[in-house]
């Protein structure tokens, strides 16, 4: 496997610039990385960017807290698409999550799923794992796959804790088989990329990728 092809070259920081952006467009072209994952803001910049390059543009929909009104998601899903975003990374209304309000959490990821499918996108569901029990991460995995998303992801990289191996065998088991899962949220070695592809990770959400990715030729 070569890893670089499942990473998503990522910069999310609030405080990133222009040139940091540059940076990480010209880096994954440079080492192939599948895509690189920016805030919307950064979405036209990066998909002109990346033009005929073969790397995907990814950007955030709700985030990072997904507390944002549906309507509201679904206007920032449609509107990232229309800048370039190959790929959605939408996070999930996390407080109905934690009510039980398992139809309204099913509607909103159905319908972003929606808008992303009717225009070649894709969607990937954030969990924020490390703020739901065992049990409501397998609940949102299934309520994911039964709303026709594509991914569902462990974390946001901003909230109390990132990616989980164990979470990530959950995920895994939880969902059928035509549905993936990506890893992200405090990934910065090859032997830890290397613990959450073992236990079923399909895409990586990394800042690390440039080491991950060095280190993985030296071994």
């Amino acid at each position: 496997m070569e890893i670089n092809r499942i990473i998503d070259h990522t910069l999310l920081k609030p405080e990133a610039s222009e040139e940091q952006i540059e940076k990480i467009v010209k880096e994954a072209i440079e080492y192939n990385f599948f895509s690189v994952c920016v805030n919307p803001t950064w979405v036209k910049k990066c998909s002109e960017m990346l033009k005929n390059s073969g790397v995907k543009v990814c950007t955030v929909i709700g985030f990072p807290l997904g507390a944002n009104t549906k309507e509201t998601k679904a206007f920032e899903t449609k509107n990232a698409i229309e800048n370039g975003a190959d790929e959605i990374d939408m996070v999930i209304n996390i407080g109905y999550m934690k009510s039980k309000k398992f139809h309204e959490v099913e509607d909103e990821i159905a319908e972003l799923a929606k808008i992303c499918h009717d225009k070649g996108a894709i969607l990937k569901v954030i969990l924020e794992n490390c703020l739901l029990t065992k049990d409501e991460i397998k609940k949102a995995c299934q309520l994911a796959d039964k709303a026709g998303a594509d991914f569902v992801k462990t974390s946001t990289g901003f909230s109390t804790s990132g990616a989980d191996a164990e979470d990530v065998k959950l995920m895994k088991e939880s969902i059928s088989d035509r549905m993936k899962v990506k890893a992200s949220g405090g990934i910065r070695d090859y032997k830890k990329a290397m613990e959450m592809v073992n236990n079923g990770a399909d895409r990586l959400g990394v800042s690390a990728g440039l080491a991950i990715y060095k280190e993985s030729k030296s071994l």
